[in-house]
């Protein structure tokens, strides 16, 4: 019984160690960004709170002799409207993005992702993922040439103005870009895009002139600024790459850390960008070629700026030669299903990853793949969660209904379990002895009972983890004020659940619990109430105050998460009532009739 006693503790004590740790971390820190906010940091089409300058030209740090990439610094206070039309451009219209390409300097630096919202509300404005260089706070993917020997080589820049041949550019119809320098070099940029988010570029260099070049073709995604984000342990937001399979991860803050110090990687194909929680932009060069790929920030007049591109192999073009080199470039929501595909039909290794599904991931990947299977045929995820409680529940029914049959006889047992406490209260040896062959002769496992706790600590995980970084569960409704499975349930008895209209302070936060919150918190109570007691006081009082304790924790945890909890604990609730007037068990304890089922 008190090695029972112990593991149940434990169980509770690293519940309250990953779940309170949750929980100090969000109560320290200042509230996290709202939807909208954090939508804001990146489409905010309204003149910027101070002038800034934003990064081009400027030296970053380089191996001796290495070629280096351009980083501009031009200073700009315009707003997005303003630094859209502050250039010529060529219009995007895809069935999933809208922008334009930037023809003074070749940019895609506008792009506008259709069927995102920032908000719920009605009139909720879409997400613009990438931001114009030419505004306050740049955010564009570019590319382009760089010679091997500095200066060998007049290549475009920040100022060339592209001629286009074509546009919009749209699913039917790429776009050409070609500039020629005065040597006779004649580059081009042919843009094709997919029915999605992936843009392709070919690269192409005709050489015109008297004399062989030799030039390294090179992508960039630049960023200015650091973002709103949510600074959550188990998300990462910030710069991210995989080279030679393996996954890199480098947070804003750590960068800037390192500033002014490159982090180099060397890789056969790979890619590399910047992501956020639920879309990001990243580069993708030709999958066969070595690459060399930096991350690196630098300060220009308070503000961070952070890159990360790679060079490509040199090319050597003779007179009256062609080269060409195609790269590829994702901009746009990580939905993962999507990811998957352009993982397997493109060989992009362990493009899924963008998806941060952690270390649990061959648990959490496939519980969203169950999710998303059953939304296919229930039509809302709320339903599909519910779906899959029940499909875990018959999963593990087996070892769930024996450990439900052991707690019930546990439960049979307490009259003579706390006969022999009082007994031998003052020999603890011969007390253990003496309830270890009682447990024995009455075929009890104190363990048992262990296990439907142990079973669903993972698998709730793996489902949080679900809830939080896929973009699918975004914005999904349930039935009544859940509009937003991935949201925390936006009811609160200090608004008498939403009938006051008062704006609750931040302090009071913690103790403003929502519906689906106490509902979890009393099918917690009520299934407790099934157990058999623990014979300590001390640990009494502790399983007694848990529901109240995991009812103010999880009140902050997405709503879908409450109700998975809540359901499933009415669900458990069902088959141990079933289990327990099968033994003759009275719910209140004791034994309710002789009919003991006698097959046990």
């Amino acid at each position: 019984m008190d090695e029972k006693k112990n593991v149940i503790l434990a169980i509770a004590l690293s519940a309250l160690v990953l779940f309170g740790w949750n929980f100090w971390e969000t109560s320290r820190r200042p509230p996290p960004p709202t939807e909208a906010e954090l939508a804001q940091s990146q489409t905010q089409d309204g003149a910027p709170k101070a002038p800034a300058t934003t990064g081009e030209d400027r030296a970053i740090p380089t191996a001796p002799g290495a070629p280096s990439l351009p980083n501009e610094l031009v200073p700009s206070a315009l707003s997005r409207s303003a630094a859209l039309e502050a250039s010529p451009r060529v219009a995007i219209d895809s069935p999933r993005l809208s922008g334009s390409i930037n023809l003074k300097g070749a940019r895609l630096d506008d792009l506008t992702l259709k069927g995102y919202f920032q908000t719920l509300e009605d009139d909720s404005p879409l997400v613009d993922l990438l931001q114009p260089s030419g505004g306050s706070e740049p955010y564009f993917v570019e590319f382009g040439w760089s010679p091997a020997e500095p200066g060998a080589v007049e290549v475009p820049g920040k100022d060339t103005l592209w001629r286009a041949e074509g546009g919009p550019l749209d699913l039917n119809s790429p776009v050409t870009l070609s500039w020629t320098n005065s040597s006779g070099l004649t580059f081009k940029q042919r843009y094709e895009i997919d029915e999605n988010y992936m843009v392709t570029v070919t690269q192409s260099l005709e050489n015109g002139g008297a004399d062989a070049v030799q030039l390294l073709p090179y992508g960039r995604v630049l960023r200015t600024g650091t973002p709103q984000i949510l600074d959550f342990y188990i998300l990462h937001e910030g710069l991210i790459g995989v080279f030679n399979d393996v996954l890199e991860e480098v947070d804003y803050a750590d960068l800037v850390e390192e500033r002014g110090k490159a982090l180099s990687y060397e890789s056969t194909g790979g890619w590399m960008g910047i992501t956020d929680k639920y879309w990001h932009a990243v580069l993708i060069p030709d999958q066969s070629l070595p690459i060399s790929s930096r991350m690196v920030t630098w300060n220009q007049d308070g503000k961070d700026i952070y890159q990360v591109d790679f060079l490509t192999g040199a090319q050597t073009v003779a007179p009256g030669e062609t080269a060409s080199r195609t790269s590829r470039a994702f901009t746009g929501a990580k939905e993962t299903l999507l990811l998957d595909a352009y993982r397997d039909d493109l060989g992009i290794t362990n493009f899924d990853l963008a998806v941060d599904f952690g270390w649990f991931y061959w648990l959490t990947k496939p519980i969203f793949y169950a999710i998303h299977w059953l939304f296919f045929h229930l039509g809302n995820f709320g339903l599909a969660i519910l779906a899959l409680t029940v499909g875990i529940k018959l999963a593990f029914f087996p070892l769930a209904n024996k450990s439900y049959k052991s707690m019930s006889k546990m439960k049979l047992l307490q009259p003579k379990v706390v006969e022999l406490r009082e007994r031998f209260a003052d020999d603890k040896q011969k007390l253990n002895q003496e309830m270890m062959g009682l447990y024995k002769k009455e075929k009890v496992n104190p363990l048992a009972g262990c296990l439907p706790v142990v079973i669903q600590i993972p698998v709730f995980f793996a489902l949080y983890k679900v809830l939080f970084v896929t973009i699918e569960m975004r914005h999904a409704p349930f039935y009544g004020w859940i509009t937003d499975l991935s949201a925390k349930d936006p009811t609160g008895f200090l608004t008498m659940f939403g009938l006051i209209d008062w704006q609750v302070p931040a302090i009071l936060q913690v103790i403003n619990i929502g519906v689906w919150p106490i509902i979890m918190g009393i099918t917690m109570f009520a299934q407790q109430k099934l157990n058999p007691p623990p014979a300590d006081p001390i640990q009494q009082k502790i399983f007694t105050w848990m529901p109240f304790f995991f009812t103010f924790l999880l009140a902050s945890f997405p709503a879908g998460l409450v109700i998975y909890w809540a359901w499933n604990n009415s669900l458990s609730m069902l088959q141990q009532y079933v289990i327990m007037r099968r033994m003759g068990v009275a719910i209140g304890g004791g034994r309710a009739d002789s009919n003991k089922d006698s097959t046990d």
